[in-house]
């Protein structure tokens, strides 16, 4: 009974935390008191191959002591993958408040361990082209973590409180997609670095835009009257996002920002825009297009900078509307075009938070009835679909309005791991009215909150992607870089993505020191040989005449 006051009292400590180490202490109790620490040090269970894990992590430590690079080089290559022994089960990350399987951690840090004493060790046993081909090759295979911040109107001021705390934690992926009012996040995120994005946490800026905003964000996303002025909202974009291409905003930050839009008319396909397939396009522009609630906003055109450094429409027979109704969350998108395969999603559509509320504390039945639930309307709507795009000339209202909805129903809304409010529905009155000052500050606060219980998780899951590319960092423009004579690049190595402007300064710091570092010797003047008078020119056919051999035996 005096556990289960402590207990109580524990958790709501944890949901009132003001800090993530004041949320980690109070749940590292809990789990002592709960008996979950005791789960945690256990390495037996069935929710994952332990015996497997044990036995890898036992290999690696023993070929570290044995001094046997070969074999640790040979043993992480054929071994490096995210779900080993379905370590990378939800569950494993759900049943303790803080942490996961301390067996699962301590391989995970072995890996890490191992892969920076590869990196770093100098011995002629392996070579740097035998790294470089490992490294490469592992982190195409290993994938890599984005970042999806889903649309949801006012709820959008969430993604400001996740985004803040994995900046804090820095554990914020490069990779990074946004529609709807979560473009307008990832835009600010991709055009600004983490010195700038401090300005917008300052509780005294956001008092300031809240005041200024409030009411634009209501009528932006929910406001009743088609006629809004579309100049308040260009204001609001032009003040958060600088005036940046996808590729300058790539150039100055190193996020890989996308951004969903949706075709304002029919027989056109969604688009994910980014440095990859429109690096031209305006940030700003593509956040408008994602912006664009249909009945709330018009139609956009894309604009692009041209070879003169000018504005000029991109697509100009195209129109464009709010992301998140084809594609909220872009996974195989990014999966395609970054070599993703790990997703942590802040989510705040209002479609989606219902089923996503309980996640991983559902019983198998009803899982399994909220799919077949899910996939039964969504063949009603391709029926639907199917009967009025045959009268697609005569109801073309009709046939957008089923198009969207077909579109907003036939979508995944979760990814590996879910970042969910912890309310189920928002209050409707509260969407279609003037947000308060302290309603909006509490959704910021709310995804700070809401970011605590999946800091681990993220951070154990992530640690050997982040690894992996901080080592090719390094052997690309930092300290490990080696000489362009001892290697050449793998045909891996054109998954990576093109080095930043900072990145090019850092390598041309590098080959300046390198060429200091490396002083030519001095070469001895040659010295002058007098031509001998008695020795002619060739004649003109190119072979010395017989006058001409004559006089070069004679001055021998």
């Amino acid at each position: 009974m005096k556990n289960a006051r402590k207990l109580k009292s524990l958790q709501k400590h944890m949901d009132q935390a003001l800090g993530y180490e004041s949320w980690s202490d109070a749940a590292k109790e809990h789990d002592r008191l709960s008996g979950q620490k005791r789960w945690r040090e256990v390495d037996q269970t069935s929710q994952y191959d332990y015996a497997q894990i044990r036995l890898r992590l036992d290999t690696l430590r023993r070929l570290r002591a044995r001094h046997d690079y070969q074999g640790l080089l040979f043993t992480l290559n054929e071994g490096i993958h995210g779900n080993m022994g379905g370590m990378g089960r939800h569950s494993l990350y759900s049943r303790a408040k803080f942490g996961t399987k301390t067996l699962i951690e301590q391989y995970i840090d072995e890996v890490d361990d191992s892969l920076r004493f590869l990196a770093e060790l100098d011995t002629d046993e392996i070579d740097v082209q035998q790294k470089l081909d490992f490294f490469y090759r592992a982190n195409i295979c290993f994938g890599r973590s984005a970042l999806m911040l889903s649309g949801g109107g006012v709820l959008g001021f969430y993604h400001l409180g996740v985004v803040k705390n994995l900046l804090d934690q820095d554990l914020l992926p490069r990779v990074i997609s946004g529609s709807s009012a979560g473009s307008l996040v990832a835009g600010t995120l991709g055009t600004h670095s983490d010195k700038e994005l401090q300005r917008f946490y300052d509780p005294a800026n956001v008092l300031s835009e809240v005041e200024r905003e409030g009411s634009l964000f209501t009528l932006m996303f929910f406001g009743a009257n088609p006629q809004i002025d579309v100049a308040d909202l260009e204001k609001l974009i032009a003040r958060m996002i600088p005036d940046l291409t996808f590729q300058e905003a790539y150039e100055k930050t190193g996020r890989q920002i996308s951004i969903s839009i949706a075709p304002a008319e029919l027989h056109q396909r969604s688009r994910l825009l980014n440095a990859i397939t429109s690096p031209n396009v305006y940030v700003r522009a593509a956040v408008m297009a994602s912006c664009a609630v249909p009945g709330v906003f018009p139609p956009v055109m894309l604009m692009a900078k041209n070879q003169h450094g000018e504005p000029q429409p991109y697509l100009p027979t195209r129109k464009w509307v709010d992301g998140s109704i084809a594609d909220d969350l872009p996974a195989k998108r990014l999966q395609r075009l970054y070599s993703t395969n790990h997703y942590i999603v802040s989510m705040v559509n209002p479609i989606a938070i219902p089923f996503l509320k309980s996640d991983g504390e559902r019983n198998a039945l009803n899982a399994a009835l909220g799919t077949l639930g899910i996939g039964v309307g969504r063949e009603v709507l391709n029926f639907y679909r199917g009967m009025v795009q045959k009268r697609s000339e005569t109801w073309p209202r009709f046939n957008m309005l089923m198009s969207s909805i077909h579109g907003l129903m036939d979508q995944e809304y979760s990814g590996d791991i879910n970042i969910v409010p912890n309310f189920s529905w928002y209050n409707p009155a509260k969407l279609l009215s003037h947000l308060s000052e302290t309603d909006l500050i509490a959704l910021i606060e709310g995804g700070e909150r809401s970011t605590y219980p999946v800091v681990e998780a993220i951070r154990t899951c992530t640690k050997i992607s982040r690894t992996m590319e901080e080592i090719l960092h390094r052997f690309e423009q930092g300290d490990l870089r080696p000489e362009e004579s001892e290697y050449h690049r793998p045909r891996t190595s054109r998954r990576r993505p093109t080095p930043t402007r900072a990145d090019r300064e850092a390598l041309r710091e590098h080959r300046v020191h390198s060429d200091q570092v490396k002083k030519p010797a001095k070469k001895k003047p040659a010295t002058r040989r007098k031509k001998s008078t008695s020795q002619a020119k060739p004649a003109a056919g190119g072979k010395p005449s017989s006058k001409d051999r004559e006089g070069t035996k004679r001055a021998a």
